[in-house]
């Protein structure tokens, strides 16, 4: 059986995160996000590659936001791959390309408070975070009544 590993996302890969995106949207822990969306945004996405040419087993994307700070969004693993580290690594792989794009910042809104902080962010007020509110937030089904926690990491 070969390793799994990270690789950037490909066109072949978007049904497949869609699919997983939906599975964990339905479970109320993540926005879905559009085929349109994800076609559009492709180059964002770090996938992980089961290496057997099975089904990807996770994803996650560093959306650039404003000048020196980028979003960690999407993140999720399937259920058959958690606790096994992909989602600190996925993460992680989103840092360092912000780090090498010269990014000052990246955050996360989310319910996983705990993983976030494991991993150096610090919980801040989305109101730190005005040119993701009125970009992306004002347009979400839940604004102005968001629950999920604005998470921040200098780099």
């Amino acid at each position: 059986m070969e390793t799994p590993t990270i690789r950037k996302a490909r066109m072949n890969d978007v049904r497949e995160i869609h699919t997983l995106l939906l599975n964990v949207a339905a479970e109320g822990l993540l926005l879905p996000r559009s085929l349109r969306q994800l076609y559009s945004h492709l180059r964002d996405f770090y996938v992980i590659d089961p290496g057997n040419g099975g089904p990807i087993l996770g994803c996650c994307a560093l959306a650039i936001i404003w000048e020196g700070a980028g979003e960690i969004r999407s993140l999720v693993v399937d259920a058959k791959a958690r606790g096994q580290g992909w989602g600190k690594a996925l993460t992680q792989k989103c840092i360092d390309e912000a780090r090498e794009l010269g990014l000052g910042r990246v955050f996360a809104l989310t319910y996983q408070v705990g993983f976030f902080e494991c991993l150096g962010f610090i919980e801040v007020t989305k109101e730190a975070l005005p040119q993701k509110v009125w970009s992306d937030c004002i347009n979400c089904p839940h604004f102005p009544d968001c629950d999920e926690h604005a998470m921040l990491l200098s780099l």
